[in-house]
């Protein structure tokens, strides 16, 4: 019987992917395989490896239950090729009456780039669809962006609104006001704890992958417990639904606090799902929406959720594509220093630092404001490498591919790309860390001082990334009040500032294996 293989990606779990579309049960054969060049390009989180491989595994029990013809390569078969292109020649070889390959677009320009020329390797014809998952095609995206000076991702989140209908009273957007960012940004009441979650404990099959990581990959980064992710499309539509009923009504007010040994707070904890494929990023939309037309959750919430999802998840990723490959590249601040060992291991006297990075290394997750305010703005006005801090940025989080977290980490924290994403350096000092936060109570250095031997490393840091970069800054209006101040500054105090940054970022806390 004549059919067609048809590969599906650890990031393409989702039953409506371009590559079934048209799919026969009975002659065609889905190819789904573990591999160690997915696995190890970088030394990916042990969570996150066994997150993906267990949820694979899941799908693939779902499409055959479903009736289709499932050839599932695990990692330790020992025919195993190692890699995708591998283990695609190997099912043509083992089903030879197979006469064409049919794949969905990966989501990582490295993966692309290689399948472009199976075509010419392979003895048969192979079909690159488009992933129609997203709600702006790549296509479409690229004339939303011609011959605009700025790509901001306001005005396409409009446009993104207005195409969905989410949210909108005719051709009004619902209450009045586009974007209700400004409510979104209150510090955690003492008195008030963030809300139970659901965090799922492991099934067999989870388990049984568990421990398989922990023996194949225990050089990795991370820890496989405490577990919490769901990997079956039942348990992220259980996850989907606690968050959309008990989580959703408070993310608004309180998505941009953070708080000691609170890794969640009001966050969906539903991006791993969207981006591996369990979940349909509109369904999630419509459902948020739902909540507020019925009264149970507030605008200034759904709203807020909702443009993460419509508005930055499609954002980046068409800026990605549209960029790509020079965008990895840029480094238009010249920041060169290595990523310092703390990054790994945590251990350091900074606590906001220690908190985001322990917790990261447990859970392979931050929220997004400890991605982009804490790791993030460290990396930034340290100078660390864009290179280096995009690559622990792809292989700490569970969610992370390089399509969604390139262009956050390159654009928005490290501001790498020149303004392109970012009208100005998301470049902050310890302050805003008080403000946001309870970090700074009994941290080993005092918040409130710029200089001295327990002043905040972010104080310091801060100001002499400003001054390093002033020149540059001077010329754009969202920075020139700050370099005003760091005008009016005495001379004294600006050495004392970049002589104490020096003498940190030369020091040994900075040290790099």
């Amino acid at each position: 019987m004549v059919g067609a293989l048809r590969l599906i990606l650890g990031d393409q779990l989702s039953p409506d992917i371009s590559s079934l579309r048209d799919a026969d049960r009975a002659s065609d054969l889905i190819l789904i395989a573990e591999v160690m060049e997915e696995a190890t390009y970088v030394r990916h989180h042990k969570k996150k490896i066994a997150f993906l491989f267990a949820a694979m595994r899941h799908f693939a029990s779902e499409l055959e239950t479903a009736g289709y013809r499932v050839r599932y390569v695990k990692l330790d078969d020992p025919a195993n090729q190692g890699s995708l292109r591998g283990e695609v020649a190997r099912a043509l070889e083992e089903h030879p009456a197979l006469s064409s390959l049919v794949m969905t677009r990966p989501g990582e320009w490295r993966l692309q780039q290689d399948m472009e020329i199976w075509q010419d390797i392979l003895p048969l014809p192979v079909e690159l669809r488009e992933d129609t998952r997203f709600l702006v095609s790549l296509k479409d995206f690229a004339a939303w962006a011609e011959g605009r000076k700025q790509l901001r991702m306001e005005y396409f989140y409009r446009d993104v609104r207005r195409k969905t209908g989410l949210l909108m009273d005719g051709d009004k957007p619902a209450g009045g006001e586009w974007n209700y960012d400004t409510e979104n940004r209150k510090r955690l009441p003492k008195d008030l704890s963030p809300p139970p979650r659901y965090l799922p404990a492991p099934d067999d099959l989870t388990r049984e992958v568990i421990a398989f990581v922990a023996g194949r990959f225990p050089d990795h980064f991370g820890d496989l417990e405490p577990w919490g992710f769901a990997t079956t499309r039942a348990g992220a539509e259980k996850a989907r639904d606690h968050f959309i009923c008990e989580i959703l009504p408070g993310f608004g007010d309180w998505q941009d606090a953070m708080a000691r040994g609170e890794p969640w707070m009001w966050h969906s904890l539903l991006s791993i799902y969207l981006n591996c494929g369990l979940l349909d990023p509109l369904d999630v939309c419509r459902r948020a929406e739902a909540e507020w037309k019925a009264g149970r959750a507030p605008l200034n919430a759904v709203e807020g959720f909702i443009r993460q999802i419509i508005g930055w998840r499609e954002y980046v990723r068409g800026i990605y594509w549209l960029n790509m490959p020079a965008y990895a590249g840029l480094n238009t601040l010249d920041a060169r220093r290595p990523l310092p060992d703390f990054y790994w291991t945590g251990k350091t006297a900074m606590r906001c630092m220690a908190d985001a990075i322990g917790q990261t290394r447990r859970h392979a997750y931050a929220h997004h404001i400890q991605r982009l305010m804490i790791t993030g703005n460290f990396a930034l006005i340290a100078g660390l490498d864009p290179a280096e801090v995009n690559e622990w940025y792809l292989l700490v989080y569970a969610d992370a591919y390089e399509w969604v977290e390139l262009p956050n980490t390159h654009g928005m924290a490290l501001h790498a790309d020149g303004g392109l994403m970012a009208s100005k350096p998301y470049a902050a000092s310890g302050n805003y860390i008080s403000k946001m936060s309870d970090y700074c109570a009994g941290c080993a250095y005092d918040v409130k001082q710029r200089t001295g031997p327990r002043a905040c490393p972010f104080n310091f840091l801060y100001w002499d990334f400003i001054g390093r970069h002033q020149a540059r800054f001077r010329s754009n209006p969202r920075m020139a009040v700050i370099c005003k101040s760091l005008d009016r500054m005495e001379p004294a105090e600006r050495a004392k500032i970049h002589l104490q940054a020096s003498d940190f970022l030369d020091g040994p806390s900075l040290k790099s294996s």
